[in-house]
């Protein structure tokens, strides 16, 4: 071998050489390396401590009303956002299945035939009938970062399936408990219908024989009459509700059957029981670690897939400066040979190995570096954000909880109070010894505080859900 050839292959040896040890970091896998709060809940006053969180519950062991259950799997079965979803997913799948292929060389058959004369020479026929195969040398990185990216996708799509499957079972879940919130306000407000009917009459009695005024009458018909128009907007809101979920189930109006409210426990058999407050009593409600949180949310792990799918984009970006090397050959059978037409066709091998090293691409390449790192930087940032929201979203719903469990004891003592100033009043005025005003204040009262008893229950309930979904439950 010459002197020559021997430095022209040492000079290669070295280039190629160089370039691998300058694509190094090419081939490294992701790593979740964004610090967050350790304690993103911040403060949170009579939360249950230890390890454990309601988030490890399913949805199942957390809603327990059967027909609640049955109506969570009627909206999860038929919803259309989330089959929107399901098929985003296998979209991904089919894409990541493509980038997985890219590794496998393409084979093509392109057959060609030439009818060709000239000035009076016969007719000349040539054809070629040829096997092409090209296949990218992945030596810098480019297709693994590419598949690995569209892994990225692929999660991010069973992610963001899973954060529209948990958010319609938070919906399911507070609608079906207004249902029940507002069936206890109609049952309260149709026996306030029958009472006030009753102080009504006995007005109209105490009028007709001179021991009351007429403005007593009218009075006491106004209040009756707003109780019947409470009674129609309530039943109007009970349609309004089961239409709605009927439209998570993707089906038209119906009925939506349910339990009465407090039938069934909430979230744990210790909180069904006598006392309502139970149900989002803070004792029961064990939130964990904040750790927990991020393994459990959909929506805090699909925002760490999309950091891993701008890494590898970042990668693939950064392989663009190195060349890309492709193998392309052509098999098949051709009577053209040269300038000279041979029948019958030969045999044709060719094959050809091709390095393109960019030198310049007017900046596009090292522009899209830049951009896929400014791209990751912002998710690092909207990542930690993210979870500081998902631990504001805990501490609010725990303070909800706390705030609905203080108001129970205070709501249900004035509803007792209310009801007795209530059936105090109304004996003094059938015995004549009081004004219909005072009558009058003590039944609105008494109804607008069992009003806000039960709209307390629910806003504990709603509480409970919030910080269920908070945590990360609903994904089993």
């Amino acid at each position: 071998m010459s002197k020559t050839n021997m430095k022209i292959q040492k000079f290669f040896f070295v280039a190629a050489v160089s370039l691998m040890l300058t694509g190094c970091g090419l081939y490294n896998k992701y790593e979740q390396k964004t610090e967050t709060p350790a304690d993103a809940f911040g403060t949170i006053q009579g939360a249950a401590g230890g390890e454990s969180s309601i988030a490890t519950m399913s949805w199942r062991e957390f809603f327990t009303d059967p027909l609640l259950q049955q109506l969570i799997e009627q909206v999860l079965a038929n919803n259309t956002d989330l089959n929107s979803a399901r098929i985003a997913v296998e979209k991904s799948e089919a894409s990541l299945k493509a980038a997985k292929m890219a590794y496998l060389p393409s084979l093509s058959f392109s057959p060609q035939g030439t009818l060709a004369k000239f000035d009076d020479n016969p007719w000349s026929k040539t054809y070629n009938l040829p096997l092409q195969l090209s296949m990218d040398i992945d030596v810098f990185g480019s297709i693994t970062n590419k598949k690995r990216a569209s892994k990225a996708v692929l999660l991010q799509a069973q992610m963001r399936e899973e954060t529209v499957r948990t958010n319609l079972i938070s919906t399911v879940a507070q609608q079906y408990y207004m249902l029940q919130l507002l069936d206890r306000q109609l049952e309260i407000l149709t026996m306030t219908d029958s009472l006030w009917n009753a102080s009504l009459e006995t007005q109209k009695s105490l009028y007709e024989n001179g021991k009351a005024y007429s403005t007593a009458v009218n009075q006491m018909e106004s209040s009756y009459l707003n109780v019947k128009t409470q009674i129609v907007d309530v039943r109007r809101n009970i349609q309004a509700t089961e239409n709605a979920l009927s439209k998570l189930m993707a089906a038209t109006p119906q009925h939506i059957a349910r339990e009465r409210w407090g039938s069934a426990a909430l979230h744990h058999p210790d909180a069904l029981g006598d006392t309502g407050q139970r149900m989002f009593d803070t004792q029961f409600l064990k939130i964990g670690v904040p750790a927990t949180m991020l393994e459990y949310r959909p929506d805090i792990r699909m925002a760490n897939h999309a950091m891993e799918e701008a890494f590898y984009n970042t990668q693939a970006a950064r392989a663009a400066f190195f060349p890309s090397i492709t193998l392309s050959g052509t098999a098949g059978w051709t009577n053209s040979a040269g300038s000279a037409i041979v029948n019958p066709g030969k045999l044709l091998l060719s094959f050809v190995g091709q390095l393109m090293q960019p030198i310049f691409a007017r900046g596009k390449i090292k522009a899209n570096y830049k951009i896929a790192q400014l791209t990751q930087e912002d998710l690092q940032k909207k990542y930690v954000q993210m979870v500081i929201d998902a631990g504001n979203q805990v501490n609010e719903a725990m303070a909800d909880c706390q705030v609905a469990r203080e108001k129970y004891a205070y709501y249900r003592r004035q509803v007792e109070v209310l009801h007795d100033a209530y059936a105090g009043t109304h004996e003094l005025m059938d015995n004549g010894k009081t004004s219909y005003i005072e009558v009058l204040t003590a039944q609105e009262n008494l109804l607008s505080s069992q009003l806000n008893e039960a709209t307390n229950m629910y806003k504990g309930a709603q509480a409970v859900i919030a910080l269920y979904i908070a945590l990360g439950g609903g994904t089993k």
